[in-house]
């Protein structure tokens, strides 16, 4: 492919799987684990896969950490798992881009994507300015100063329990970063215009929460035809400041796309 990586054997994923009812996956959070969705309870509906995304949690710190082997790693876990089924897939955060690079290469049913803006052209001057604490030993106190700042509405409590599941790892932040760090615009235009090649047939939904504001929203628009967009409590967590309301709009989201 042009601009992104080529994606390395996957593997099969440290997971979990619980519940009845259509195949669900939950992809974490970057430097977290499939822990982090423990607030949300989907088997009532769903039989939900939850996922230690590779450099992660239980599974193996072993790169590449590019979006579509990451995507492939969780396709592989599916088919390891359930051979065959064609599930929704709902990524937070670094999930959300899993999430998307899935669709755009494996058959899916839906994707929710949590708060993971995905024109990362806007975001990669910002990784650029970063890059020299995030190669000094300043690394572990850069990462938390950015998950503070996405902190908002989210309550001291859960604050405090995914500060404590989080295991910041240089190399695979460096990693799941690298496009941003290595590629030129041009180049990271091309990545992302190959990771947001969802089927127009592919529902779609978007739950934001640091809003990137209506220009952003007509840029993926205009790339993801069958998008649907909200904006949620002002907190990159969305999904757990409210997730009774979550697990109501994923529910309702499946049922729509049936």
């Amino acid at each position: 492919m042009t601009g992104a990586p080529d994606t390395a054997a996957p593997l099969v994923l440290a997971h979990d799987i619980s519940g009845s009812g259509p195949l669900l996956v939950l992809i974490h959070g970057i430097t977290e684990n499939r822990a982090a969705w423990d607030p949300v309870d989907l088997t009532a509906d769903f039989e939900v896969l939850r996922v230690d995304v590779r450099g992660h949690g239980q599974s193996p710190v072993q790169a590449p950490f590019d979006p579509f082997t990451l995507a492939a790693d969780v396709h592989a876990t599916v088919e390891a798992v359930r051979p065959g089924v064609v599930p929704i897939v709902v990524g937070h955060s670094m999930g959300g881009i899993i999430a998307t690079a899935y669709a755009s290469r494996y058959p899916v049913k839906a994707v929710i994507n949590i708060d993971q803006a995905l024109a990362l052209g806007d975001m990669q001057a910002q990784v650029k300015k970063m890059e020299p604490l995030l190669k000094s030993p300043l690394f572990p106190v850069l990462v938390g100063q950015v998950f503070r700042s996405m902190r908002g509405e989210l309550p001291a409590a859960e604050n405090k329990r995914l500060k404590k599941l989080r295991t910041p790892r240089r190399e695979v932040v460096l990693g799941v970063w690298s496009p941003m760090l290595t590629q030129t615009p041009e180049e990271l235009a091309t990545t992302v215009d190959e990771t947001v090649a969802v089927p127009e047939d592919v529902p779609y939904l978007v739950i934001a929460g640091l809003d990137p504001g209506p220009d952003y929203r007509e840029w993926l628009r205009g790339r993801i035809p069958s998008l649907t967009y909200e904006v949620w409590a002002k907190t990159h967590y969305p999904h757990l400041v409210e997730p009774d309301r979550f697990v109501a709009r994923v529910k309702e989201f499946a049922a729509a796309g049936e």
